[in-house]
């Protein structure tokens, strides 16, 4: 009897760790700044120079950061912000918390990520920003998204929540566009303890002012300039961001072995796999496949003990809490046909030869002839 591979093996990357990740929680209560503090204020020194960033300001999650980017920009009731229909829905609520409007467009057929020729007819007067995705730690077409932005003078939002590091033509992501968010949940290439998140610019008004809406509006304690949220990071989480961040390119370079080694293994499956753009370096948060009997393959993994996940079973324009905005099945045809035919493998550093070559061996048993 095998094994069983776990779909994420989270114990598998703290446990080398744990005695400096203890070491450092421990200064941290010693020292008792659990809500931002030095540790957080170090990491976002270090973040930002990972990100070949000027200022990074750490959130209590991804999604607050998405938040206040759209308060960066002056997005708000009324407005339109383009985004795509297939990702978190963290990307769509940071536009409706401002009471802006979602206008969705079709994905790329390759990448998953948004389509940058069809941008253009999705402009209206109202259209505010741009928000689209690194989906799944690929980097979208950033000249191409670029381009239409700069026609029209819109601001880019790059989500890079799921791609901590990935390299556009040979260039680290985070500072092509106005403002970058990253999240750092447990699960991420880089997760913290909890939830956490950042927020990373060039634009040192737009730093300074994030830090001020992130600390209820205030940049002086108890002086408040605008309504603002509780949205620090813990000191906690800083401390072990801190400690994991020097891992990460190490950790990369695993996840790129793993997708790799899947590539070479699974060309001959009828599963489509997924690419790698020739301008793109991807950090594989994910390793998504695509095949028309993806549920039957899902359950025949797990019945063979191997792990494995969706992502995204439902476009964001067919959820029932964006039923207001009109759209219909049918309206982003290859978002809707990823949704119905994507499934997750398991994919971390940690992931061994043996345990790839036994996914794909309950892989290649599925496709057997009967």
């Amino acid at each position: 009897m095998h094994d069983k591979i776990p779909y994420l093996d989270l114990p598998a990357q703290l446990r080398p760790l744990r005695k400096e990740i203890d070491a450092a929680i421990a200064r941290t209560i010693d020292h008792c700044s659990f809500c931002l503090g030095p540790d957080v204020a170090q990491f976002e020194k270090d973040f930002a120079r990972y990100c070949g960033a000027e200022h990074c300001v750490a959130f209590n999650t991804g999604t607050s950061a998405l938040h206040v980017a759209m308060l960066l920009l002056g997005v708000g009731p009324g407005d339109e912000v383009i985004s795509t229909p297939h990702t978190f829905v963290a990307t769509s609520w940071a536009i409706s918390y401002v009471q802006a409007k979602p206008v969705y467009v079709d994905i790329d057929e390759a990448t998953f990520n948004l389509d940058p020729r069809l941008i253009e007819k999705a402009i209206t007067p109202r259209t505010k920003a741009i928000v689209p995705v690194h989906l799944y730690g690929h980097p979208f077409d950033l000249d191409g998204v670029l381009a239409v932005a700069q026609k029209h003078n819109l601001p880019v939002v790059e989500d890079a929540c799921q791609a901590h590091g990935a390299k556009y033509k040979g260039r680290t992501i985070g500072t092509f566009g106005a403002v970058s968010c990253y999240s750092f949940y447990p699960g991420k290439n880089l997760g913290a303890t909890g939830e956490g998140g950042a927020l990373v610019t060039n634009n040192a008004e737009f730093a300074r002012r994030a830090r001020s809406l992130r600390e209820h509006g205030s940049s002086v304690r108890y002086y408040h300039d605008e309504v603002g949220f509780n949205y620090r990071m813990e000191g906690i989480q800083g401390a072990v961001l801190g400690v994991k961040l020097p891992h990460l390119p190490a950790w990369t370079a695993g996840r790129q072995r793993v997708a790799r080694r899947y590539t070479e293994l699974l060309q001959d499956t009828p599963l489509q796999l997924p690419t790698q753009a020739e301008w793109a370096e991807s950090v594989w948060h994910l390793y998504v496949v695509r095949h028309p009997r993806r549920d039957a393959l899902k359950k025949h993994l797990e019945a063979n003990g191997v792990g494995c996940a969706l992502h995204y079973p439902l476009p964001l324009h067919l959820q029932k809490c964006y039923a207001s905005l009109g759209y219909q099945a049918g309206d982003f045809p290859v978002a809707e046909k990823a949704a119905r035919e994507c499934l997750s493998l398991p994919i971390y550093p940690e992931l061994t030869d043996a345990q790839i070559q036994r996914v794909v061996a309950v892989i290649k048993d599925f496709f057997k002839p009967a």
